[in-house]
């Protein structure tokens, strides 16, 4: 696939770049350029992208999007010690259609999954998120989705699919790829008891903000065991994106780039984006936090320890727990200190859950089962299994 379509870099930024150190990111960052086109992306690990389509964002204007605040504050960053290969692919300008907008970004992804390359997204109206997921469908397995957002974004499935609808839409349309979805940093009052109900039902995760705030490590194995994650920027409190006309509670600064280390440390992500941008109030301030959320998410990225497949590996230690008629098997890596729990798999001719026996889990589970408490998100797996 060409990606002629996509609109270089601004020549505003590319010429910032060169009055940059040499040891900036600016510098590291193969950028797509008006004069060079689109980067070689062979032996890439990363690839940034900016989607500007916000047709779908309720009570939005719809104004015209720009990323260069976003670029000139991440481009001026240092590296930390990585060894990543990053592109900057320029932006994909909304379509005719707004089906016009999610099939480029699909298959723009597809193609990026394809040659095992993260794209890192920047967005738009969460929306987008859609079409972020539908390019999994190549690879023809079951994805889990973690969506970091003051609101699960259920809605009303019968209705045209907006910023705040798109979830819905995952969940009741051909092909039924999505086999987890997670919410980080729900606030209860921002939800309809209806969709609280439902998450339930349907055996999802959820994690009120304040759960998370209390004890951000609670993030880390949904992360691991999360293909997609989306950020919502309005799970910001109002101060953290320079007063603007947000909630007054929600993430920080710092709680927020935790989570996003979280992922990209994480050995299965393969797709990452930051959504609701806007022109908003204090520009700077929002666009500086984006770059800092992108800057540690690549962080993490350099930190990945390749445990996707840690029940063969020799340097990890296998824990048998008897609890109620079930035998609980607890996966340990000496390496990092990791653990996982193994989810009983029920053949059901669907072979896209086969990937779905080991699900990541804290040394805290284990406690618990010990004192033979079963944990939830084994239990939720479990039941997911046998539908």
């Amino acid at each position: 696939m060409s990606f002629e379509f996509l609109v270089p870099v601004s020549e505003l930024i590319v010429s910032q770049i060169e009055l940059l150190s040499d040891h900036a990111l600016g510098k590291q960052i193969k950028v797509h350029t008006l004069d060079n086109g689109v980067p070689d992306l062979q032996k890439v690990d990363i690839a940034i992208l900016g989607i500007r389509e916000n047709r779908k964002g309720v009570d939005v204007l719809k104004e015209t999007l720009s990323f260069d605040s976003i670029r000139k504050e991440l481009y001026e960053l240092y590296p930390g010690n990585w060894s990543a290969t990053i592109v900057d692919l320029g932006d994909i300008t909304p379509g005719n259609e707004i089906s016009d907008t999610y099939y480029l970004v699909q298959e723009v992804l597809s193609v990026l999954l394809q040659k095992n390359i993260i794209p890192i997204l920047l967005g738009g109206s969460q929306d987008l998120v859609y079409a972020q997921y539908r390019s999994f469908d190549i690879l023809e397995r079951m994805v889990n989705l973690v969506n970091v957002d003051s609101k699960f974004d259920i809605g009303d499935s019968s209705l045209s699919m907006t910023n705040t609808s798109f979830v819905s839409k995952i969940i009741i349309e051909q092909p039924y790829n999505l086999f987890n979805y997670s919410n980080i940093g729900y606030q209860t009052y921002f939800n309809a008891q209806e969709e609280i109900d439902l998450i339930e039902k349907l055996y999802f995760d959820a994690y009120r903000l304040g759960e998370v705030i209390s004890d951000v490590t609670i993030v880390e194995p949904v992360m691991r065991d999360a293909d997609i994650v989306s950020i919502d920027l309005g799970v910001m409190n109002s101060a953290s994106l320079g007063g603007c006309t947000n909630s007054p509670n929600g993430f920080d600064g710092r709680e927020i780039c935790a989570i996003s280390r979280y992922a990209g440390i994480s050995d299965k992500v393969k797709s990452f984006g930051v959504y609701e941008f806007m022109n908003f109030k204090n520009e700077e301030t929002t666009a500086l936090l984006i770059a800092q959320i992108i800057w540690y998410f690549v962080e993490g990225f350099n930190y990945r320890s390749n445990e996707l497949d840690i029940r063969n590996k020799k340097s990890t230690l296998h824990y048998s727990v008897p609890i109620e008629s079930e035998v609980l098997s607890f996966y340990k890596s000496v390496i990092t200190g990791r653990w996982w729990i193994e989810i009983p798999f029920i053949s059901s001719g669907n072979n896209k859950l086969k990937r779905h026996t080991l699900l990541p889990c804290t040394y805290s589970d284990y406690e618990r089962a010990c004192n033979q408490e079963i944990p939830e998100r084994w239990y939720k797996a479990k039941q997911k299994n046998e539908i």
